[in-house]
This record gives C-alpha cells, sequence and structure tokens, in this order.
C-alpha cells in the first residue's frame, strides 16, 4: 500500500448518516470495546448495512445495554455480545472457541478496544497493562480467528482485519528488551509504544498473508483525536481543558468511527492490505514502522508472550 505525505490537519468528513456503502447482508464482524466510543458507533454503522455485528467486551452489562441500544436505533436483531477480555489469554482462548462453535464465517475483525495513559499495573498474565491488552491481546485474537478469516475471504471479496492505532505511535519506541516498562514505567511511553506495536504488526500481517496467497487483508487506522472515556486517566487540569475545547478540537465518537468504517466495507480499499488510514486516506505511518526487521522480531516475540507456534518463521 503506497503511503501519501501525512497531513495532520482535520478534514472535515461527511456525516455517515450521508455516506453510502453498499450493504453488508450475510456478512458477518466482530469489533473489540464495540460498547462504548469509537467501537459503539462502528458496531451501530456495520449492524445498519446488514452485518451481522459480535460486540467482545469485558463488561456483560455495558454489551447488552449496547445490543439493546443499537437494536433499538438500527431496527435490527444481527447484535450480539460476547463476553472477551482483552487483558486475559485465557478469556480471549474462550471467546474464539464460543464463537467458532456458533459456525458463523468471519469477514471483518475490528481491533478496537483499548487503555490509555493507565496507572502502572499488569493483566491477568503479568503483561504491562497497556502492551497486554491494547497490542497482545489483539495479536492473539487476531492469529486464533485467522482460519475463519482466510476461509470466508474470497478473490473478490477479502476478508479485512481493522487495527485502531493513534497517532501517538509517531512517538512511540519499541524497547524490544524491555516491552513491560519495568526498567522505567511511563503512561504516555508506554502507550505509544502499544500503538507502535500494533502498526508494526499489521504490517508484518500483510506480509504474511500476502505470502501465504490468502485472500485477507490488514489495514490500520488513525481514528483522530476523538472524545471518548479513554481521558479518563489524564491529570485533571486536562480534563477541564478537553471539556472547554472538545467541541472545537475533538471528533465525536461518530466522527472518529468513520474511518474505521471505511476500512471495513469501503470498495475502494478492496484487496489493498499494509495501508495506514486517517480521514478515509492512506498516509505515511511513522518511518519506524517500516522497518521489517523490527516487524519480525516483534512477531516473533509476541508469538513466545501469548503461547502459539511461529509459523511465519518458515516465511521470508
Amino acid at each position: 500500500c503506497l503511503p501519501r505525505p501525512r497531513l495532520r490537519a482535520a478534514r472535515a468528513l461527511p456525516p455517515l448518516a450521508q455516506v453510502v456503502f453498499p450493504t453488508q447482508n450475510g456478512k458477518v464482524a466482530i469489533v473489540t470495546g464495540g460498547t462504548k466510543g469509537i467501537g459503539y458507533q462502528t458496531v451501530k454503522h456495520l449492524a445498519r448495512l446488514g452485518m451481522h455485528v459480535i460486540i467482545a467486551g469485558n463488561s456483560e452489562s455495558d454489551g447488552q445495554e449496547a445490543v439493546r441500544k443499537i437494536k433499538e436505533e438500527t431496527l435490527t436483531g444481527k447484535v450480539e455480545f460476547l463476553y472477551c477480555d482483552l487483558a486475559s489469554m485465557k478469556s480471549i482462548r474462550q471467546f474464539v472457541r464460543q464463537f467458532k462453535a456458533k459456525n458463523y464465517p468471519l469477514h471483518v475483525l475490528v481491533n478496537n478496544a483499548g487503555v490509555m495513559l493507565v496507572p502502572e499495573r499488569k493483566t491477568e498474565d503479568g503483561f504491562e497493562e497497556h502492551f497486554g491488552l491494547n497490542y497482545l491481546g489483539h495479536f492473539l485474537l487476531t492469529n486464533l480467528l485467522l482460519d475463519t478469516l482466510k476461509q470466508s475471504g474470497t478473490h473478490s471479496h477479502n476478508a479485512r482485519i481493522i487495527t485502531v492505532s493513534s497517532a501517538t505511535h509517531y512517538v512511540g519506541k519499541l524497547h524490544l528488551n524491555d516491552l513491560q516498562s519495568r526498567c522505567s514505567y511511563s503512561p504516555h511511553g508506554a502507550y505509544a509504544q502499544s500503538k507502535l506495536a500494533l502498526v508494526l504488526f499489521t504490517y508484518r500481517l500483510q506480509h504474511l498473508l500476502t505470502a501465504n496467497g490468502s485472500h485477507v487483508t490488514a489495514n490500520v487506522v488513525d481514528p483522530g483525536v476523538v472524545d471518548t472515556e479513554l481521558y479518563k486517566h489524564v491529570f485533571w487540569v486536562v480534563k477541564v481543558v478537553k471539556w472547554m475545547t472538545a467541541w472545537l478540537f475533538f471528533k465525536t465518537p461518530e466522527e472518529g468511527a468513520s474511518t474505521t468504517i471505511y476500512a471495513a466495507v469501503s470498495p475502494k480499499v478492496e484487496g489493498a492490505g499494509g495501508c495506514y488510514l486517517y480521514n478515509e486516506e492512506r498516509t505515511k505511518s511513522a518511518d519506524l514502522a517500516y522497518d521489517e526487521e523490527l516487524q519480525r522480531r516483534l512477531w516473533t516475540e509476541s508469538c513466545k508472550m501469548v503461547g502459539i507456534s511461529d509459523e511465519a518463521s518458515r516465511l521470508p
């Protein structure tokens, strides 16, 4: 995917209700973190297009409430909730077993869930939370669902993997010798590293999918600066400034979801993978993200961490 020079100035996008995408009847999607914010808007609009959407989230009550509201708003029953705690490798594996037991195809996987600027703490498996939940959770989930995605994609309609990163990845550094930020913890540094890892992962994944001749594409999305609950851990002064300026500088969750939905259903990106998308345009990510050796090393280390075989080691 050939990137264009990146322009950070916000470009007004038309409201999603005015955008015409092809209907998605018969297609199935999984959206992580689909109970609130960008994820909720993504689920709602995919369901409105006729797609059967599974919300993967870590709150049963929030999940069922999201399902109820989306069914009311879209007048479709094609939305359901399955519990998945991305901070737990055991929970992710259980989610995949439950999903596969339904014998559904899978045409779209949206890796959307995440935490931001949380205090230093570990996941159930002992990983630093930003790296463990934002990155490793989605790394394992994607790999466990790859067989279903490959079976569901066709030459004319590829299955699609969309991973939500952030412009924060531009300042991120990947510390391969200290991925858990044990030496010196910084919420900003840990968050940026997790978002950079997602971009590196997406590019490596697309390389492997292409090498295997799979009818699956993997792209990464930058939603922009969006007014969501992710900011609950920032310093109180920042919260006040955000509250005063959100209407001017922040996108709404619906606006933030627009590029994710575009990546999931637009014919303009059919067959195109390894792209970094911002405001529905292919743009350039951080130079570091294109380092193929770093992509390979991160992939190999990630396989060890989550306990899966590194089949990619047999590929170039």
